[in-house]
């Protein structure tokens, strides 16, 4: 009983510790210019609405945001088509060398992002691909590689095998065991592995900046960049763009949160 007070009291902590430079992001974004600058208190003395307008505008805004959109979309709806068969194929079917390549799927795992970085981008000049949004797309894909057959195999694993074996006696095609059966039985799985591929795509920031010249494609991270490279740059206008950019984020999380832990649970159960 003693140590799960000190392990409360830890987390508790570490919870206060990390929430902190957020909470001073959000108390910024309702601060005007001055009273960033002055420091103060986490509770604006002055709060106003004005910076958002003043981000909005400076931001140009809806064009970075359908950007982001649009990569994050195509890159979720990549990664769910392509790994789930995959996965599929690792739980489910049989056929040479299938265990040696799921390992060597889930050991890259352990290979940071950074090192493939000018792999990347001497490839997507080899394709035509380098200032283009498929230029991001196609890499987002693969490096959720890892993660999502590791995942989603797991999962697809759990679903009982006498549920393929009496669709395979109803006559039912491979392809529509998988749709009829693994997919909606996977779905917490799914959305699991849909809000882990959204997120980190939503923010990156390494390889658009590497990769995108062309303002008309940049994301919302490459949008922020221009307010700090000012002279004299607004913090508080850049708290409230950073806020802007985070709320998506949170908002689609707190919607799916339920399934989200219900999905890693499971797959890591199976």
């Amino acid at each position: 009983m003693k140590a799960r007070v000190i392990a409360y009291v830890l987390l508790g902590v570490y919870a206060l510790i990390s929430l902190y430079p957020f909470a001073w992001m959000v108390s910024g974004a309702f601060k005007d210019r001055k009273e960033v600058l002055e420091g103060g208190n986490l509770i604006p003395d002055r709060p106003t609405l004005d910076t958002f307008a003043t981000t909005w505008g400076e931001l140009d805004f809806l064009p970075y945001f359908v950007n982001s959109l649009l990569v994050t979309v195509a890159t979720v709806i990549g990664v769910l088509v392509v790994y789930s068969l995959a996965s599929y194929a690792f739980a489910v079917l049989k056929f040479p060398g299938s265990k040696l390549i799921y390992a060597g799927f889930v050991s890259l795992l352990f290979v940071p992002g950074i090192t493939v970085l000018l792999p990347v981008v001497i490839l997507q000049q080899e394709l035509q691909l380098l200032g283009t949004q498929l230029g991001l797309v196609l890499p987002f894909v693969n490096g959720t590689a890892p993660l999502a057959i590791l995942l989603l195999t797991n999962a697809f694993r759990s679903v009982p095998s006498e549920l393929r074996e009496s669709a395979r006696c109803d006559g039912a095609s491979e392809l529509r065991t998988f749709l009829s059966i693994y997919l909606p039985v996977s779905r917490p799985a799914l959305i699991a592995i849909a809000l882990l591929t959204a997120v980190p795509t939503w923010n990156e920031y390494v390889l658009s900046r590497v990769s995108l010249n062309d303002a008309a494609v940049f994301t919302l991270p490459l949008g922020l960049q221009s307010l700090t490279s000012t002279t004299s740059p607004q913090y508080n206008v850049i708290m409230a763009a950073s806020l802007i950019i985070v709320l998506p984020v949170i908002v689609l999380f707190v919607l799916l949160q339920r399934y989200f832990v219900n999905g890693l649970v499971g797959a890591v159960k199976g």
